[in-house]
């Protein structure tokens, strides 16, 4: 096999870790995690959706379309379990809960359109904050 067979063989090779339960469902979460339209909480309804002092976002903007974030279901300890059990199974180790998320290994077994949800729904829930372009993740949270 030359290199070129080589090439075009491995674009069609899947890793067989991102058709794990927890991966799968993982991607599943991501991608219900937002609703469709600007958030319509009381908060938002009263403030004409001014965010304006809000800790964390409630409305955010994907491909154009506006999103909401489904509070019941996307608490801070929600993503963090969900992220975990995803990030056991595919990387055979546990997440480790203290310091910086590496963002780019949960990359790895997120559908690439689902990337840009990752860092909105990771800081709006709490999860992590955003410092200096670090997510670090929150101990009252992941403790």
């Amino acid at each position: 096999m030359n290199s070129d067979e080589k090439m075009t063989g491995d674009l069609f090779e899947v890793d067989k870790r991102l058709a794990l339960k927890p991966v799968v469902d993982f991607n599943s979460y991501l991608r219900t995690a937002f609703g469709n339209g600007p958030c319509t909480c009381s908060r938002c309804a009263a403030s004409a959706g001014d965010e304006t002092g809000y800790e964390h976002r409630h409305t955010f903007t994907f491909d154009g379309q506006p999103a909401n974030r489904r509070f019941a279901s996307t608490s801070g300890s929600d993503v963090l379990l969900m992220l975990k059990k995803a990030w056991l199974s595919y990387t055979k180790v546990e997440l480790d809960v203290s310091g910086n998320l590496a963002l780019d290994t949960v990359k790895e077994f997120v559908e690439p359109d689902l990337h840009k949800r990752l860092v909105p729904l990771f800081v709006a829930s709490g999860l992590v904050k955003d410092i200096d372009g670090q997510l670090q993740i929150q101990a009252h949270v992941a403790g």
